[in-house]
Formats: structure tokens, C-alpha cells, sequence
């Protein structure tokens, strides 16, 4: 004899192992952005590391190049036009509670004109910005990772490509 609460508990494991079978590392970039002295960061909301202050970013599509990523998530994010965009460094970053694992690629950015808009409100509270040497908390998992690193956006040298 079959109950519908026995299927149903049977189809919750089985969803339940496909995740777990599933699972995989994926990769997001995050760009800091330079203006004067500061850099841009958002304060997250309704993903992984609501609350903790971040630079703008997102997941890196098929095919696109990271500085194209970079690019396209600060517009859409934010509204603004970037300029110089390079690479900053990488971080390994697990986020234990959510049970997700990110490799992280930092980019680093001019600013070039304009005020930044929170365009996507399901993902920040707020845009602001920051000295790096004081920064607000909580940090999100790859900022206090690149911070425990040493690394420092302003160190990155500009291409003149």
C-alpha cells in the first residue's frame, strides 16, 4: 500500500541526493571600482551574505570574456560606465552555511562619471563608497578573504591598453 506522504517523502530524497550529487563550484566576479580614493560596495540582500557589504558583481555567463562580465554586472547592478577594467586576483570561497563554493574573480576598474543607482533592488540595499583602509562590516566572504590576503585594489597598476 501506498501513501501519498511516503511518495512524497520518497521525492524529497531523491531531489535531496540529485542536489548533493550535483553540487558545484561556481564562478563569480566581483569588480572594485576606483574613484579618487575609494571603492564602490553594496550592502546585500535576499542571496547568500545578506547584510555583508560587497562589491558589485555576478556570475560569469558562457563564453564571456571576465572583463565583459565585469562590465555588463556593474551597469546592470549600477548603473555606471567603467573604464580600464583588469584583473585584481582570485580567492577560493566557501560559504559553509549556505553550503556553496565560489572561485572569485576580482577585477579592479575606473570609475568614470555618474552616481551609482541600486538598479537591481533584490540584490542591494544600498551602494556606497568606501576607503579601503575602512571598510564597513560585515565584509562578504571573497572582501574578507582578499583582505586577509593583503590584497588592495589601489596596488593593481592601470593598463594603458
Amino acid at each position: 500500500v501506498f501513501y501519498q506522504g511516503s511518495i512524497r517523502y520518497i521525492l524529497l530524497r531523491h531531489q535531496e541526493q540529485a542536489n548533493e550529487h550535483f553540487k558545484t563550484t561556481k564562478i563569480g566576479i566581483g569588480v572594485f571600482i576606483i574613484r579618487d580614493d575609494q571603492v564602490l560596495l553594496g550592502k546585500r540582500k535576499n542571496a547568500h551574505g545578506a547584510g555583508a557589504w560587497s562589491a558589485p558583481g555576478g556570475h560569469l555567463e558562457y563564453q564571456e570574456t571576465w572583463a565583459e562580465c565585469a562590465r555588463r554586472e556593474v551597469w546592470e547592478e549600477t548603473g555606471l560606465p567603467i573604464t580600464n577594467i583588469r584583473f585584481g586576483a582570485i580567492t577560493n570561497d566557501i560559504f559553509s552555511e549556505e553550503q556553496l563554493h565560489y572561485i572569485t574573480i576580482s577585477m579592479v576598474a575606473e570609475y568614470v562619471a555618474g552616481e551609482p543607482k541600486v538598479l537591481e533592488p533584490d540584490k542591494f540595499e544600498e551602494l556606497r563608497w568606501f576607503a579601503w583602509e575602512n571598510l564597513p562590516q560585515p565584509c562578504f566572504v571573497p572582501l574578507a578573504n582578499l583582505k586577509k590576503s593583503g590584497f588592495n585594489p589601489f596596488d593593481i597598476p592601470r593598463s594603458y591598453s
